[in-house]
């Protein structure tokens, strides 16, 4: 018994030891991977180029590639993104394809069920076919620079800590990460559905108006229909329900007759995620033939939103209607059309779910459990918008610019341009169907049988290349009266839009700092009236009334009232009235004391007194890994500054994505910042570098010219076949 029970024991130690071997092992692993970090210097032979390729890092660690064929470029640019955000790459490709079950578990299950609702891979399977045989060499080149850097630099920490290495990348996995964009700017069935009961209930109009008429800013009436004085519009106006997220961007541009320096400037700030590491990547790329610089998607090859020699371009979503959603009446749903998909869960097998898809239709499911049928350009048509900004990224003209962007397929963007002539001009592009419904409802099965053709590009709004033209858009309606066609279920609030054509006419001559200004400002209209109006009520609470009393509109960090005016904003959501509802309400004496009285009781008792928004609207840039413990890789935690409906967006969970102002011509001018930093490596020193400069609205600037790039280089790596 003794000799049976020691070896037991020696059993049981032995076991526990390799425990605490493996603990040891992992841990150290992980820490190691913390304080790891690309190399960014000295010379790598043998990994795919055909001639040297210099790769020089400024000083916060943005690529700029010099290379002698395009071949070795776009493998030079697959290698830096590789290097500095690998695992972003990897789990944005999981997120698209529906496999992050497959690393992180059943809890993702429900997530990946959703992403597979979009037959993605199917999509771009055709994507990939429909390229150009130019651009799939581009894609595969790019691949093989990411797969490079996979073999030769550190492996990031996020797979230490998950116990797995990324499948090798290909060509279509750039489409398919590209693709993440679509489905996040695109408004879908899940949007449409509660609409559509509104629209059953013959109440559309008021729940869900086009806009907010009283602070419209459609860039087609100019800026001299823009109000500049501080009295507010008091009309008879429909009830608007902001039921729509308040996600969107700004951009402005104008032309050289209204500039200091006699050249055009471009704006631009993406309202995005805000996530560590950052959306956008910033890069450099030159060839002989090819020079453009600014910020691409985590993925992507190319410059998605920036400039080249001739001509800077930014993009706003255009918030408009690009699919149309049926009503599945069971004989509609054929037997053959229903797919079966796998899902392999880690540590919980194999999962199957049923899909429906057919030609020129795909089945998704409500939130209700219905299903309907969605007809999207982009299943039936598809087509990469990798083309149109390859396109932008060698355009010579402001015309070859339009000319790119008359084939660009969606999401439907607002594109500001500006050229070296001085030139500044407005197009949307992307495939819109000339359905009646507009987003508005769902389609009773029996319209299957009609066809909803795109509406031409010539035919969207925009406006004519001019050196006197000024063009902005936020989200917002950017027609006026006369344009034809709807567009749109609901656009996005005006607010902002509205205080940025305030802006613009309130100076005669604009220059980079300007317009760098612009982008930090904080002044809430909407906000600022429904805080006017509550303050003088006669149920408010008086603390709380003066502290309103004294607010400027500001959403600033050192305001209490700021923080009270977005308190009662929330209350007056919290009871499903809506933020421009109330406001609508007010204007309209409809229920003078009732809905405003009882958000304005709940926002007092809840007031925290003497707290700032800097305290109250403080958001922390976290990492996707967040959510299962990993805190510790998360970035800045950023005062409160602005919200969501402040040229200055900051909100729980998205911020302004980017800051970038071109002086179009003088590239070495102006700049480009992003929230956090460049790598997403802790250990690299580049994680959250950036976060200070975000802070201050400081643009950094991003080398163009040789010389200014030869000044700012502190790194220098060489790839050599």
């Amino acid at each position: 018994m003794a000799t049976v029970f020691k070896v037991i024991l020696r059993v049981v130690l032995v076991a526990i030891g390799a425990i605490v071997v493996a603990v040891a092992i992992y841990t150290g692993n992980v820490a190691a991977g913390m304080h790891a970090a690309a190399s960014t210097g000295g010379s790598l032979s043998g990994l795919g180029v055909t001639e040297p390729v210099q790769i020089l890092r400024d000083g916060r660690d943005v690529p700029h590639i010099r290379a002698k064929n395009e071949h070795d470029m776009f493998f030079a640019q697959g290698y830096v993104e590789g290097s500095d955000r690998l695992f972003q790459l990897d789990l944005q490709r999981r997120f698209v394809y529906g496999t992050l079950a497959e690393v992180l578990g059943k809890t993702l299950l429900p997530t990946d069920e959703k992403s597979r609702q979009v037959p993605v891979a199917q999509i771009v399977d055709r994507e990939w076919m429909a390229l150009p045989a130019r651009q799939r060499a581009t894609l595969q080149a790019f691949a093989d620079g990411v797969n490079a850097s996979m073999h030769t630099q550190p492996t990031p920490v996020e797979f230490r800590m998950l116990l797995y290495h990324p499948q090798p990348w290909n060509g279509k996995d750039s489409l398919a990460v590209g693709f993440a964009t679509v489905l996040d700017l695109t408004d879908t069935w899940n949007d449409i559905a509660p609409r559509d009961v509104a629209w059953k209930a013959g109440r559309f109009d008021a729940v869900y108006p086009l806009s907010d008429p009283c602070y419209d800013a459609p860039l087609a009436q100019g800026l001299a229909a823009i109000r500049t004085s501080s009295s507010r519009c008091i009309s008879s106006l429909r009830s608007f329900l902001d039921r729509r997220p308040p996600i969107g961007s700004n951009e402005w541009a104008a032309g050289a007759a209204h500039t200091m320096t006699g050249r055009a400037l471009l704006a631009n700030d993406p309202h995005l995620s805000l996530s560590i590491p950052g959306v956008w990547y910033l890069v450099d790329l030159r060839s002989p033939g090819y020079h453009a610089a600014g910020a691409t998607l985590a993925g992507a090859p190319g410059v998605v939103l920036g400039h080249n020699d001739h001509v800077a371009w930014g993009a706003t979503n255009g918030t408009v209607a690009s699919m149309s959603v049926f009503e599945a009446a069971p004989d509609t749903l054929r037997d053959s059309g229903w797919q079966n998909e796998r899902f392999h869960v880690r540590f919980g097998g194999v999962v199957t779910q049923r899909y429906y898809r057919i030609a020129g239709l795909f089945g998704v499911t409500l939130r209700d459990k219905r299903v309907v049928l969605v007809r999207w350009d982009a299943y039936n048509n598809p087509a990469s918008p990798l083309g149109t900004f390859d396109g932008l990224d060698r355009a010579t003209s402001m015309e070859s610019a339009v000319a790119a962007l008359s084939a660009y397929p969606g999401p439907t963007q607002n594109f500001a341009l500006a050229d070296t002539t001085g030139r500044v001009a407005y197009y949307m592009a992307g495939s819109i169907p000339n359905d009646p419904a507009w987003a508005r409802y769902i389609h009773p099965a029996t319209d299957l049988a009609h066809a909803y053709s795109p509406i031409p590009f010539a035919a969207l709004p925009h406006t004519n290349a001019s050196r006197d033209a000024i063009v902005w858009t936020s989200n917002n309606k950017m027609y006026g009266s006369g344009y034809p066609l709807r567009l749109s279920p609901q656009f996005a609030p005006p607010y902002r839009a509205y205080r940025v054509a305030q802006l613009l006419k309130a100076r005669a001559k604009y220059d980079v700092a300007y317009f760098a200004k612009m982008q930090m400002d904080t002044f809430s209209p909407g906000e600022y009236e429904l805080a006017q109006r509550a303050r003088t009520h006669r149920a408010a609470d008086a603390r709380f009334a003066a502290s309103l009393h004294k607010w400027n509109g500001f959403v600033s960090p050192d305001s209490v009232g700021a923080a009270q005016a977005v308190a009662l904003r929330k209350a007056l959501v919290a009871q499903g009235f809506g933020f421009m509802g109330a406001i609508v309400r007010q204007r309209r004496q409809v229920d003078p004391f009732g809905s405003l009285d009882i958000a304005i009781s709940a926002a007092a008792a809840n007031d925290p007194h003497d707290a700032t928004w800097g305290t109250l609207g403080a958001v922390t840039v976290e990492h996707s890994l967040a959510a299962l413990g990993a805190r510790f890789l998360n970035g800045t935690r950023f005062s409160g500054d602005g919200d969501a409906y402040t040229v200055h967006v900051q909100n729980d969970g998205f911020s302004q994505s980017f800051h970038a102002v071109w002086d179009v011509g003088n590239w070495d001018a102006g700049g480009i910042t992003i929230p956090q930093g460049e790598s997403g490596e802790p250990g690299s020193g580049f994680y959250t570098d950036e976060a200070s400069a975000w802070v201050n609205g400081t643009l950094l600037s991003l080398p163009y010219s040789d010389a200014a790039v030869e000044r700012a280089a502190h790194a220098r790596l060489t790839l050599t076949p």
